[in-house]
């Protein structure tokens, strides 16, 4: 049997939160539900499955495939576990591999000690049975090894993925600090937006927000943007069934949308950039760009999502500052989005209060660290508080 065809668990990674709507995307798909975790969903399948959870998944990080599960209290043991895995069955001689990891062993302090420790023992096995070695080093652009290591549980993954799979490979041009694409999609994926109505994204920055609920209204599978993956360079690779999972995605994917998606951003280097990426992402055409100030952003007839993403402020005067921002941000709900819902994303509640309106729904979030809520409110006439 092709290694391509041999079951194991697939551990798919995401940040924290995330896992009910990662969860809803690997049933979706056609994937057993085997555990759900903090910062994971863990699912079964083979190598070839993988491509599918690679092309498809809007909030993964990660599509790690189990190799082997071990005991290792410390480095020594760790070696020599791993060189024990049939390394020359995945990886090519003439080949490239890296190692990533999360480790709490109470004998490592740094996980580039555990990483180097793990390449040593994978092309030590290379060189004793070829007389050469793989290259190895940090670049994540072919085979990447995953190491998990929790006291003396280990678990080692190979990283289909390779790079992150929020890297769609739009973002040419980030503009300050853009919120991530996994987590920008996840949050749109909450709002329940199928593209059936607008979407309307004052505030839009590099314009993720715009780009992703564009991605999800024309169901254009992420991995489509991407031309190069981990499971890419395992020996066995099926680039004919890759090819045809690839000419399927673009066959379901729609070539127009019901709907509006209107962004806008007072700076104009904002929008510059977010024009860029949108032209990356196959979208441009689909979303109404403009250089304006949240309060003056056209809202058209026929109802749908409001989403805004302002900031969170750190210092005093900042915070000062942005009370009105929020305070405006209520008044523009209020007055130009009615029979719309209103959405904001922030990771300051105390901020929030501001906005005078009353929530319907508070969905918790992680930004990188940052507690977040997304806020929904229900707009209508009357509906600011007295």
């Amino acid at each position: 049997m092709s290694l391509f065809k041999s079951k194991s668990s697939i551990l798919i990674t995401c940040p924290r939160k995330i896992p009910p709507y990662l969860k809803n995307e690997i049933l979706s798909l056609g994937f057993p539900l085997r555990s759900e975790f903090i910062s994971a969903v863990e699912t079964e399948g083979t190598l070839e499955d993988t491509m599918k959870l690679n092309l498809f998944l809007r909030t993964g990080h990660r599509v790690l495939y189990l190799l082997k599960k071990f005991r290792a209290a410390n480095p020594d043991e760790l070696y020599k576990m791993v060189t024990k895995i049939g390394w020359e069955e995945y990886i090519r001689k003439d080949g490239y591999l890296s190692v990533s990891s999360s480790v709490n062993n109470p004998s490592i302090t740094d996980t580039r000690f555990a990483n180097r420790k793990c390449k040593d023992a994978i092309v030590d096995r290379f060189y004793k049975k070829y007389g050469r070695r793989p290259d190895s080093g940090p670049g994540r652009d072919d085979a990447v090894i995953y190491l998990y290591w929790e006291k003396d549980r280990c678990s080692i993954y190979l990283d289909t993925s390779g790079a992150p799979l929020p890297r769609r490979g739009y973002r040419k041009i980030p503009f300050m600090a853009p919120m991530q694409e996994t987590l920008a999609a996840a949050t749109i994926i909450a709002t329940g937006w199928n593209g059936e109505g607008n979407f309307i994204n004052p505030m839009c920055g590099s314009g993720t927000l715009a780009i992703e609920a564009a991605l999800i209204a024309l169901n254009k599978a992420p991995g489509l943007l991407r031309d190069n993956f981990g499971f890419m360079h395992i020996k066995g690779f099926n680039k004919d069934l890759w090819t045809d999972l690839r000419n399927g995605a673009e066959r379901e994917a729609r070539e127009s949308i019901k709907g509006k998606i209107i962004a806008t951003d007072r700076d104009p280097q904002a929008i510059e950039a977010a024009r860029k990426n949108a032209r990356m992402a196959g979208v441009g055409k689909l979303i109404n760009f403009g250089i304006t100030d949240y309060s003056q952003t056209f809202v058209p007839e026929g109802g749908g999502i409001v989403m805004v993403n302002p900031e969170y402020g750190e210092r005093m005067g900042e915070i000062e500052k942005l009370k009105e921002t929020y305070r405006g941000i209520g008044d523009y709900f209020k007055k130009s989005c009615q029979g719309y819902r209103g959405y904001i994303f922030t990771g300051n509640l105390a901020l929030a209060k501001y906005v005078g309106l009353r929530t319907k729904r508070k969905i918790s979030f992680y930004n990188s660290t940052i507690e977040c809520r997304l806020l929904e409110y229900d707009l209508y006439e009357g509906s600011k508080k007295a």
